[in-house]
């Protein structure tokens, strides 16, 4: 069973960083796609990035694009995404996913982690 752990978020004002972290576990992630995503209240869940499990395939949502990195550590079952100059509108709760298919929908990704909230504060 696949299961992903997010963890890293937290309250923290604008200007400021956070890395998330998402282990993921229950099987080999070669081939697959893992994806940020995030939802603020009210809104529609949306792509902040994603990663192919070989490390290509980068894609970042406009919105984060120079200040957000995604990576990850094949040798931990572990993707990071490292938030760097962070402002209010970044507030939402962020999910770890994993899918088969490269894609910036998140109907695409089969797992999903519980989420993890990120709040800035001005």
């Amino acid at each position: 069973q696949v299961q992903l752990e997010e963890s890293g978020g937290g309250l923290v004002q604008a200007g400021g960083s956070l890395r998330l972290s998402c282990e993921a576990s229950g099987r080999t992630f070669g081939g697959y796609i893992m994806g940020w995503f995030r939802q603020a209240p009210g809104k529609e869940r949306a792509i902040v990035a994603r990663i192919s499990w070989s490390g290509a395939l980068t894609y970042y949502a406009d919105s984060v694009q120079g200040r957000f990195t995604i990576s990850r550590d094949i040798s931990k079952n572990t993707v990071y995404l490292q938030m760097n100059s962070l402002k209010p509108a970044d507030t939402a709760v962020y999910y770890c996913a994993a899918g088969a298919v490269v894609s910036t929908a998140p109907s695409a990704y089969r797992h999903w982690g519980q989420g993890t909230q990120v709040t800035v504060s001005s």
